[in-house]
C-alpha cells in the first residue's frame, strides 16, 4: 500500500481514492504493476474477468491518473495500458473525512488492500514448489508480538520503511540475472489482550 520513496507515488486524495476504491481496478492496477503494459483482453483472461468489465474500469483508472495509453505497443485498435506510478500513499485523514462517501471508500480501499496481501501469502504457498531451494530458504512469514507506544510504533514503521528503501537502491545496483520481485507486506497494529479484559 504505503511506499516510502516520492518518486513513482501517489498521494491519495478523496477524488482519486474515489476512482481507485474498486476491487477489480485496485486487482487491475496491481497487475500492471507487476506485470507490465497489457491490454483489456490479457488481463480479462489473468483475472477471470470479461473484458468488457476490465475495459470500463481501466478507463476509470485513466481518468482519475492511474493508468495511461501506451501507443507504442497498440497494433490497430489494440489498446495497451501501463501504470502511471508504482505505489500509492494512504493519508488516514481520509478515514474521518466529513463526506460518508470518501470514509467508505477509504475503509474499502484498505480491505481490498488487506486482500491482496492475504491473496500474494495464498499464492506463494500454493506455488512454492515451483520456486528454486534458495528462494524457499529466502522466504520469509513471521509475526512478532511487542509491547509499544504509539511514538515507538511509528518510530518503528519509520525505520522499517527506510531498511526497505535502501534495499531498492541495492536491488536497483546490482542488475543480477537471479533477480525476481519480492513482495514485503508489512502490519503494525494494536490488539486486544485477555489481560485486558480481567
Amino acid at each position: 500500500m504505503n511506499e516510502p520513496q516520492d518518486r513513482q507515488v501517489h498521494s491519495l486524495d478523496a477524488r482519486s481514492l474515489r476512482g481507485l476504491a474498486h476491487p477489480l481496478r485496485m486487482r487491475l492496477l496491481s497487475a500492471l504493476r507487476r506485470g507490465g503494459p497489457a491490454t483489456a483482453s490479457q488481463l480479462a483472461a489473468k483475472l477471470g474477468e470479461s473484458s468488457g468489465a476490465t475495459s470500463y474500469h481501466l478507463r476509470q483508472l485513466a481518468a482519475h491518473g492511474f493508468v495511461e495509453d501506451v501507443p507504442e505497443h497498440g497494433k490497430g485498435r489494440e489498446r495497451w495500458w501501463k501504470a502511471v506510478h508504482m505505489g500509492v500513499r494512504f493519508d488516514e485523514t481520509l478515514l474521518k473525512d466529513r463526506d460518508p462517501e470518501v470514509r467508505g471508500a477509504a475503509d474499502l480501499f484498505l480491505h481490498e488492500v488487506a486482500n491482496q496481501h492475504t491473496a500474494d501469502l495464498a499464492t506463494w504457498l500454493g506455488t512454492r514448489e515451483d520456486w528454486s531451494e534458495a528462494w524457499n530458504r529466502a522466504s520469509d512469514m513471521s509475526d512478532w508480538t511487542l509491547s509499544l507506544t504509539p511514538q515507538l510504533a511509528a518510530e518503528l514503521v519509520e525505520k522499517m520503511h527506510d531498511l526497505l528503501e535502501s534495499y531498492r537502491v541495492l536491488a536497483s545496483e546490482a542488475g543480477t540475472p537471479d533477480a525476481q520481485q519480492v513482495r514485503v507486506h508489512t502490519h503494525v497494529l494494536p490488539i486486544h489482550t485477555d489481560r485486558e479484559a480481567t
